[in-house]
Parts: C-alpha cells; sequence; structure tokens
C-alpha cells in the first residue's frame, strides 16, 4: 500500500505560503507508518517546533493499473475520506533551503492522520466541500472544484510514474488556512454529502 501525496493543489493555499503555482502535481509520498486511523492521537513530534495541520480529501484506489488513460480515471476510486496531512514546517523550510527533499518534514510517523471512507456517490463528485475545525473554531474550509488538478489529472498523471494498486491512498491537496497546532488540540474534519454534513475525522494531538 502507497500513500501518494499532491501537494500545492489550491491556489489559495500555495499564495499563503508563498509558493510558485504549478504546471504539473507536486507529487511525494508516505510510508505505512505515516497512518494514523481509528481517531488515535498524535504525539507531538519532538523533532519540530511548528508543526501544522493540512486537510485534504484522501481517493482510495479501487482497481490496478498504470498509464491510465483519461477517459478511465474516474473509474479507479469509489470512496473518499478526510486526512490530514502533518506537516514540520520548520524542517520543510529547511529542506526547501537545500534543496533537499522532504520526507523527514512530511513522512513521519503519524503523519497521515485519516478518517473513514464514505462512497464517492453520496457527494456532490465535482464539487466537495470539507472543513477543519480546531478546537471547535473553523480553520479551513475547501471545496474540490478548486483543485489545480483535478482528481482525474491526478490519477493520470501519478500512473505514469508508479502502479496504482488497489488501496493505494492518494490525499490530493489542501486548502488554504493550514497552520500550526499545540499540545492539548483537537481537530475535527467534516465532509459535506448529499444529505448532511458528516463529522468524520477527530485527531488530538498529545
Amino acid at each position: 500500500m502507497k500513500i501518494i501525496c499532491i501537494g500545492r493543489n489550491y491556489a489559495e493555499h500555495a499564495k499563503e505560503l508563498n509558493n510558485p503555482l504549478p504546471t504539473k502535481p507536486v507529487v511525494f509520498l508516505k510510508p505505512a507508518s505515516a497512518l494514523l486511523v481509528n481517531r488515535k492521537p498524535l504525539y507531538y513530534p519532538e523533532f519540530t517546533q511548528d508543526l501544522h495541520y493540512e486537510l485534504e480529501v484522501v481517493l482510495k484506489v479501487a482497481k490496478n493499473g498504470r498509464h491510465v488513460q483519461p477517459a478511465f480515471a474516474a473509474d479507479y476510486y469509489r470512496e473518499i475520506a478526510l486526512g490530514i496531512d502533518f506537516t514540520a514546517r520548520d524542517l520543510q523550510q529547511e529542506c526547501k533551503e537545500k534543496g533537499q527533499p522532504w520526507e523527514i518534514a512530511k513522512a513521519f510517523d503519524g503523519s497521515a492522520v485519516l478518517s473513514p471512507f464514505v462512497p464517492i456517490d453520496t457527494v456532490n463528485r465535482q464539487a466537495i466541500e470539507f472543513e477543519l475545525r480546531k478546537n471547535g473554531q473553523a480553520v479551513q474550509h475547501g471545496n474540490t472544484k478548486d483543485m489545480i488538478f483535478s482528481f482525474e489529472d491526478i490519477i493520470v498523471y501519478v500512473s505514469r510514474f508508479f502502479k496504482l494498486q488497489m488501496g493505494d491512498l492518494i490525499y490530493t491537496g489542501t486548502p488554504a488556512g493550514v497552520g500550526p497546532v499545540q499540545i492539548g488540540d483537537k481537530l475535527e474534519g467534516y465532509l459535506h454529502t448529499k444529505t448532511t454534513v458528516k463529522h468524520l475525522l477527530s485527531c488530538e494531538v498529545k
């Protein structure tokens, strides 16, 4: 199982971090040990002083494939979840300044929070609305219609380099509003379905 992540996929998020808008998807990976499920807490890592949340819509790959063509890309996911891509922002900035990979800032244990999945048919597939609350206050509000690269774009692009396999996860990018967390903070993710707003994700920082 692979965890494929897409960076800078919302224009306003790229701007808030003073990053240029990408012309191709920005791709990085997390190991399976990064997964944090079942509402388990995240223990604040000792190697960072600036840990940030990034709420994202997550796809679960539904079948195997490589070099997926655009006409078939929508067949490669049937369920979505919410996830948090935790980022050690200070380490990331240091890596960027040195021209080094981001893995120590993005792929550490517990850095990929994941909610339960829901069927894609329960949401507006073309405009999925989602939000993150920190200690009860809304801090991020996103809609997938604002993505630079759509789900299908991402699947077509990443399948050129990695064979997609059933059960792989794709974190599709975060909207604007990312920010720091402290010990004791509680993060809650909400997904707008066709009929209600689901409280899908909870994670406490300890």
